[in-house]
């Protein structure tokens, strides 16, 4: 073992690139417009040509270093209210062009497809990635940190694209009011492109091309210059939304619901917005995937609600082990019970180096709940090029309940560790309070160290969190422990002349867990992955051995029929994962996991299908089989989803959503009709079926909730 320590840290330390991942020209100059070109996709405006032109694309897969195999050129217009980018994809056989999506916030990582990632604060940390394919098809992230981003952000901007028997081709426009930045007469923005060609498994980027990163590594963009004297004059949005409803429940009979509301935007500054909002409804919300749950720990559902989705990274606090600071999915429910949300308020953006996510919730009232007030306050100042302080305090205050939390966290992040690594050290301390009164046994705190680059990806952390800490507005997993943490990836790029692209090989990853006030060890998982791989082709599998403890200090109640019994637990498991590649117009990925599950065995099944019959049409379904056997009986459980989408246009989409879980008894189908009238506006048809009694005993016909909704949001800008 000390052997292959040395050994592990001796190719840590020569594993060193020799490209700087930079070429000239290495910035880009937008050119201004005097008078509003024909937005197309066509590219054939005189400006266009009088730009300047930047087509040095280099590859990081699949032939590191090399130049992309298909010429690429991107120039960016502007005028006072507009940034406007125009793409060339020239592609020599334009059959070989991969397009399968048409809607919304496309899975884009199977289709070829240019980025744009725009750093408007030129912090090494933040920005924004706007993602279109040969369609025309639309996607936007949030850029956090320079590795996470919010998939879930939608932004005010367009797309239109031409296909030709030169290439496909892209005009793209961008609203500055979209975007958060720093004032200025001439602003200098750190900018990036990529180009993905799906045929070849092909990703090239303009500058920073190192395998080590994404396009999200902010502090390897180049530099867009040549901007000056915008107006950004518009500084408020009005988006008010109008509902009409019905809803059917078997109890409680029809109801027609009727609802206004809306959300006020007022810009304090380029960088600082301030949303009101009064009386929001989110009947537009797709409904969550209830996966089939054997754990003895809840289940963590992601935030999919727009009003808290923009900025969501500001009002992040991770307390490490799958446990949250604050979980925004707490608010406008109480008690498993939805609440009215009657008037709010959220202040995010930037001020200098100051990060600020301020929110304040006021919650209604129902028949058994009184009405909640929500704070959260969230800091972070930027230190040096990539690192921050910062802390939270989030305050839950009802007639019944007074709880705060406090914490500070850190963390030191350089892309320059051995001349050009990547390395995360970072912490936080936490505490709860009652009535604004510290508690005993109410402290959290984590440490870790990360090294995530391409060959080696190595963590270690620590985390400990005592009984009564108690976060209100936070999700917690877990309590009472302390945790050890090391997970250790190693993925050579060797064998390419047999088809292989990389190895996947995990010698080892685990977490401890041990009971705080006792000390004794509470539960333990490794994951050993001896051999796996990902294919030129697109296509990986892996082999994965599994060793896992639990202690049970009281009985366990699996279901209804089934009671694990307390008791300590050492199970041994086997995995097998292989999955096509998902650029192809027929793909599939398949999971098999057996071994000992408590005092019995398991078999797990897991399937995915993807199916593209067109650039309308995409079907997406899963399938999971649990078969367990205890010697008092078996559970065999079923889960079974299914995902339909149909886009007339890109501003017209039909998807249809259903499952059926056995384990949890739900059957539910969702409908909904998304129109977009203009960017920025949204008109919605929602219908909704839910089965949640005996689903294997249903009347078809009679279903127990039935939800039906029109609703319209429409925006303003002045």
């Amino acid at each position: 073992m000390k052997k292959f320590a040395v050994f592990v840290f001796l190719i840590t330390m020569v594993h060193l690139q020799v490209f700087s991942q930079h070429s000239e020209p290495s910035s880009l100059k937008a050119y201004k417009i005097d008078k509003k070109i024909k937005f197309d996709g066509v590219l054939s405006e005189p400006a266009w040509q009088q730009a300047m032109h930047i087509s040095n694309f280099t590859q990081r897969d699949l032939n590191y270093g090399e130049p992309v195999t298909e010429r690429t050129e991107t120039a960016i217009l502007y005028d006072n209210n507009t940034l406007y980018i125009g793409v060339w994809c020239y592609q020599k056989d334009p059959s070989k062009i991969v397009a399968k999506n048409l809607n919304r916030d496309f899975d884009y990582e199977s289709d070829d497809n240019f980025q744009i990632l725009i750093s408007p604060f030129n912090d090494n940390r933040n920005g924004y990635l706007f993602v279109v394919n040969p369609n025309g098809a639309r996607t936007d992230v949030q850029v956090y940190g320079g590795e996470d981003g919010n998939k879930d952000w939608n932004g005010v901007w367009d797309c239109k694209t031409t296909l030709t028997d030169e290439g496909w081709f892209a005009e793209i426009y961008i609203p500055f009011t979209t975007l958060q930045f720093k004032r200025g007469s001439e602003l200098h923005w750190a900018i990036n492109f990529e180009r993905d060609i799906a045929s070849e498994n092909e990703q090239s980027l303009w500058q920073g091309w190192s395998r080590d990163n994404s396009i999200f590594a902010v502090n390897r963009a180049g530099k867009l210059t040549g901007i000056k004297n915008i107006a950004y004059a518009k500084k408020f949005e009005l988006k008010p939304y109008g509902l009409a409803g019905w809803r059917y429940d078997k109890e409680e009979g029809n109801s027609y619901p009727l609802k206004l509301g809306g959300d006020l935007n007022i810009y304090l500054s380029p960088t600082l917005k301030l949303n009101l909002t009064s009386y929001t409804d989110f009947a537009q919300v797709e409904s969550d995937r209830i996966p089939v749950n054997l754990s003895r720990f809840g289940v963590y559902y992601p935030e999919k609600r727009q009003f808290f989705l923009e900025g969501y990274d500001m009002y992040n606090y991770y307390l490490g082990d799958r446990n949250n600071a604050f979980y925004s999915r707490q608010i406008g429910v109480e008690d498993g019970e939805q609440v009215p949300i009657i008037v709010g308020a959220r202040l995010y953006g930037k001020v200098g180096k100051n990060n600020i996510g301020f929110l304040n919730i006021q919650e209604g009232k129902t028949d058994s709940i009184s009405s909640t007030n929500n704070t959260v306050f969230r800091y972070k100042r930027d230190v040096g090029k990539q690192s921050y302080i910062g802390g939270i305090f989030t305050n839950k205050i009802n007639n019944t309940t007074s709880n705060q939390v406090v914490g500070i966290d850190a963390a030191y992040r350089t892309s320059h560790f051995l001349k050009n690594k990547n390395l995360v050290v970072a912490g936080s301390f936490t505490t709860s309070m009652e009535k604004f009164t510290l508690q005993k046994e109410a402290i959290t705190y984590r440490a870790y160290v990360d090294y995530p680059n391409d060959l080696i990806d190595n963590y270690m952390a620590v985390g400990s969190m005592q009984s009564s800490f108690n976060p209100e507005l936070g999700f917690i997993r877990r309590t009472n422990y302390n945790s050890y943490s090391w997970y250790f990836r190693i993925s050579p790029r060797v064998f390419t002349k047999y088809g292989i692209k990389r190895l996947l090989l995990k010698p080892w990853g685990f977490t401890a867990y041990y009971t705080h006030n006792t000390g004794e060890l509470e539960s333990f998982r490794n994951e050993t992955r001896p051999l796996g791989a990902v294919f030129r082709s697109g296509e990986r599998f892996e082999v994965n051995l599994i060793q896992s403890f639990d202690r049970l200090d009281e009985a366990f109640e699996l279901t209804d029929d089934i009671i694990i019994p307390q008791g300590k637990y050492w199970m041994y498991k086997y995995e097998l994962q292989f999955e096509t590649y998902q650029a192809r117009r027929v793909w599939i990925a398949l999971f098999y996991n057996w071994g000992g599950f408590y005092n019995g065995r398991i078999k797990t099944f897991e399937s995915e299908l993807g199916v593209n019959v067109n650039q309308h049409l995409n079907f997406n379904g899963g399938y999971s089989l649990n078969i367990v056997h205890f010697p008092q009986g078996e559970v065999i459980t079923n889960e079974l989803s299914l995902y339909l989408n149909y886009a007339f246009t890109t501003k017209i989409n039909l998807s249809l959503f259903s499952q059926y879980n056995d384990l949890n008894q739900v059957m539910l189908y969702n409908f909904r009709l998304h129109w977009i009238p203009k960017v920025g506006s949204d008109l919605y048809v929602v219908y909704n079926i839910g089965y949640e009694e005996r689903v294997k005993e249903i009347d078809y016909l009679k279903p127990q909730t039935t939800d039906a909704a029109v609703k319209l949001v429409y925006r303003f800008v002045f």
